[in-house]
């Protein structure tokens, strides 16, 4: 029964998506970051379970502002929640509303390219391969499609959605611009064949990798992270290049933070070059999300898996050894 009841679920939700999208396509910009603040609200007050994932990472990454022993940690750490709640809520509204604001004429009323953009644009016509690191952060969909709205022929990879119609709808927004989606799991294969011929890969650099991944430093504690970017880059010789859209104003307008370019040939001759490569670009998402603390989504448990506790070492008789 729940088997043959699930396609129609899907579709059911899928039919009140594009309901929703609809009605926000309709009614103006300004109307519809007012209902997504509204959204913010009321998901603060029913999603307690996510509320209290967000208190405990900020804790955790800001003890000396935003800790339980410090005088008004608490309170600035509740209004840090609540603001990245409005923030992604947001985001939701700048997605729906992105094809009609952004276009090849008015990019530039949305988008500042920062304060050195020389090295990355250097990149990208340069005919290398190209790794595109970001996290959670701002909003990362808006890169592959700036990058495709400019001529540059993009790939992504991404989890595919369990609902086939949402994939299918995302996916086409997605490749409006001439980005294509690649499968976190089942593309392996075309991944490579971007790399190996000089194509640009972007990808989410900040999801917990299992009691299996690398574990980094990320605002001082160990977070598991895929090993496969800093191995796609070594086996290539891929620039890893760190970069994030931060939210700088209304309406939608982005800075362009290219945070820190990786050459694998530096990290080549060390004795832990995956380890090496994977800290120094979590350090470089890490200081990105310091700047803008509110614009990360500190509602997934990215340290959801820690580092396995060493067994004691015993002696010859038995023994733990002191």
């Amino acid at each position: 029964m729940a088997k043959a009841a699930k396609p129609i679920l899907d579709f059911t939700v899928y039919v009140a998506v594009r309901l929703l999208v609809g009605v926000i396509q309709a009614i103006p910009y300004r109307a519809g970051i007012t209902l997504a603040d509204g959204l913010a609200w009321l998901v603060y007050q029913v999603d307690r379970r996510h509320r209290q994932v967000a208190h405990e990472n900020l804790a955790f990454a800001f003890p000396d502002t935003l800790g339980n022993h410090v005088a008004g940690g608490v309170r600035r750490r509740d209004a840090m929640v609540r603001a990245t709640l409005r923030h992604f809520c947001r985001l939701v509204i700048e997605m729906i509303w992105l094809p009609r604001l952004f276009q090849v004429g008015s990019w530039k009323k949305h988008i500042d390219l920062g304060d050195n953009p020389a090295p990355l644009v250097r990149l990208l016509l340069s005919g290398r391969p190209m790794l595109l690191a970001t996290g959670h952060f701002g909003n990362w969909e808006m890169a592959g499609y700036m990058l495709g709205l400019l001529g540059f022929k993009t790939f992504a990879i991404a989890r595919v959605l369990d609902n086939p119609h949402l994939e299918k709808f995302l996916r086409r927004f997605r490749q409006r611009t001439g980005q294509t989606i690649l499968a976190k799991k089942g593309d392996f294969e075309l991944i490579q064949g971007v790399l190996g011929s000089g194509g640009i890969l972007a990808t989410l650099a900040d999801q917990d990798a299992g009691p299996k991944g690398q574990f980094v430093p990320f605002f001082h504690r160990p977070a598991s992270t895929h090993k496969a970017l800093a191995l796609m880059a070594l086996e290539y010789d891929t620039p890893v290049v760190v970069v994030g859209l931060a939210k700088v104003g209304e309406p939608l307008r982005y800075r362009l933070e290219v945070e820190e370019i990786l050459e694998p040939a530096d990290f080549k001759n060390e004795p832990a070059s995956v380890a090496a490569l994977t800290t120094r670009y979590t350090a470089a998402l890490e200081r990105m999300i310091r700047r803008h603390p509110e614009q990360y989504f500190w509602l997934h448990r990215r340290w959801k898996h820690q580092p396995a506790a060493r067994k004691p070492k015993k002696n010859d008789s038995g023994m733990v050894a002191a």
